[in-house]
């Protein structure tokens, strides 16, 4: 992974709130910022392949006119692996792995590093069918992909990234100060155990020793645990699971703003504490358990932000919504001023000021559908270069909070803005339409000739057999008219045919096919 993967982007003080719904085989995390739903994660339980975690993998096949490797890791269909992904030090890699797996007590301090490869080589000489190679998922299996993977093994924590098989120190460019940046580099330099490399993180700056040295310890008995477990391996399959997204979240994005973790399940809320204890003890107590009668989301506001920010149509405000389309090879947004005039404004004024709007909530559709590859933005046509820059502007400026690494290419003139966006899972998709009432969501319905029977067969049954008196049927009112148009309607038939009266009444809120019984006392009747 690179260093821009494991950094969190802060330009501006936000309150921040995380509200945990926990399910038997999956856990809802939704990310709040200011009151407004961000981010929406699924994380199933039985998550096999999350980006993070590190496989022993086997070769399957060699591709040649790639440069790249189709590699088994255990999922239905086979990783990919291309030569850009294989590190600089895949040569160690390979070398330790088979010191490992042949019995030999090699320790990281004593191991001798391979020289680095070419960064225009062969993958076929370096790797062969059958070859087993200790590599980390880059990509969760993605609609009808296999994971991406790395053989450069990384594992970040909360101010560092650890490298196995570098003497490298990487100082984050987000840290201005020089003197800073040579203090840290400094003290990883005399805590960094021989053959590791490290990545300082923004949240490093003014950090301690002692805080340092514990998250690298924690990062070198991860890597430690893979030893082992490669030792004991004779085929693929998974060595070490990188933590599970809500502690991913709380490592990446917990800080003076994060001022309030909401969670609805007593055991993921102690798994919670415990976690915060160890990277911020002074914040445990921002953890709080939910025992509130309504379900969590329903009570943060969340479940009706989620109805109304998913789905293909989007509303901003004042009319302004967006419609968002989906494709395999890319998204597609445009933006509608939708009954958005200003009299007072010109048509140019305007189109900026809905296009303004349109920006801010399109960064927030990103991050909150993880809307990965990429993205084309129809914003609404502007002549002015001037406010064309603005937007750009705009638009940087919303998505700088966005922690996937992006690029955005400034507006064409036709109104035209690309955006690519780093996409590691699938994307995030909410069903909003709910199920029709009439056709019970087959998208088809019972036959209409028999839907006069079946009325009639449960008045038959709830006059003659349950022996029910005044009894009232209520029904839609085109079926109302059917029943009790002219002289013998269908209703005055019924009651000659079965010796008993009753009231036909229309319902102006029922759907066409629905009907329901009552007695004398007003009550429904339930067939």
């Amino acid at each position: 992974m690179s260093e821009e993967q494991h950094e969190t982007v802060e330009k501006k003080t936000v309150e921040r709130e995380l509200i945990i719904s926990s399910h038997t085989s999956e856990v809802d995390i939704a990310l709040l910022e200011d009151k407004t739903l961000v981010e929406l994660h699924k994380e199933k339980t039985n998550n096999q392949f999350a980006v993070g975690d590190v496989y022993l993998g086997r070769v399957k096949k060699i591709l040649p006119g790639l440069n790249a490797a189709f590699v088994e890791v255990g999922y239905s269909k086979e990783a990919f692996l291309h030569y850009l992904d294989l590190g600089l030090q895949v040569n160690s890699l390979i070398k330790f792995k088979n010191m490992v797996t042949s019995g030999n007590a090699i320790t990281m301090d004593k191991f001798k590093l391979e020289p680095d490869i070419e960064k225009n080589g062969k993958i076929g000489d370096l790797l062969k069918a059958g070859d087993l190679l200790p590599v980390q998922i880059a990509k969760e299996p993605i609609s009808t992909k296999g994971p991406r993977i790395s053989a450069e093994i990384s594992f970040a924590g909360r101010y560092l990234v650890l490298v196995p098989f570098s003497n490298r120190i990487s100082v984050s460019q987000k840290i201005r100060s020089s003197e800073e940046r040579n203090r840290l580099r400094r003290l990883i330099q005399s805590i960094r155990p021989m053959n590791y490399g490290v990545i300082i993180r923004t949240v490093a700056e003014g950090k301690k020793v002692a805080d340092l040295n514990a998250d690298l310890m924690t990062l070198v008995e991860k890597w430690e645990r893979c030893i082992v477990e490669m030792k004991k391996m004779t085929n693929y399959g998974r060595m070490v699971s990188e933590m599970d997204q809500t502690s991913v979240m709380l490592r990446d994005l917990l800080n003076e703003s994060f001022n309030n973790i909401h969670v609805d399940d007593e055991s993921l809320y102690e798994e919670i504490r415990s976690y915060i204890r160890t990277i911020a003890p002074q914040k445990a107590d921002i953890v709080n358990l939910y025992n509130g009668k309504d379900p969590i989301f329903e009570h943060f506001n969340v479940a009706k932000q989620i109805k109304g920010f998913f789905g293909r149509i989007v509303t901003i405000r004042n009319g302004v919504y967006l419609i968002i389309e989906h494709t395999e090879a890319m998204h597609v947004i445009d933006v509608n001023s939708g009954h958005r005039v200003n009299k007072e404004n010109s048509q140019e004024e305007n189109a900026f000021l809905v296009n303004l709007e349109a920006a801010t909530e399109i960064a927030r559709q990103l991050r909150l559908r993880d809307m990965g590859g990429i993205i084309i933005v129809d914003f609404i046509d502007m002549h002015d270069p001037k406010h064309r820059k603005q937007l750009f502007d705009k638009l940087t400026e919303e998505m700088s909070r966005d922690r996937a690494k992006h690029t955005i290419l400034p507006a064409t003139k036709f109104g035209l803005i690309q955006i690519t966006r780093q996409r590691v899972r699938p994307e995030t998709e909410v069903q909003v339409q709910e199920k029709c009432p009439v056709c019970d969501g087959e998208g088809k319905i019972r036959p209409a000739i028999l839907f006069i029977d079946e009325i009639e067969n449960n008045l038959k049954y709830l006059l003659l057999d349950q022996n029910e008196n005044h009894i009232t049927l209520q029904v839609h009112p085109f079926i109302h008219a059917y029943l009790t148009k002219g002289l013998f309607s269908i209703r005055f038939k019924w009651m000659r045919k079965y010796g008993k009266s009753f009231k036909v009444v229309p319902v102006n809120s029922f759907h066409a096919l629905q009907y329901n019984f009552q007695n004398a006392n007003g009550d429904d009747i339930r067939i």
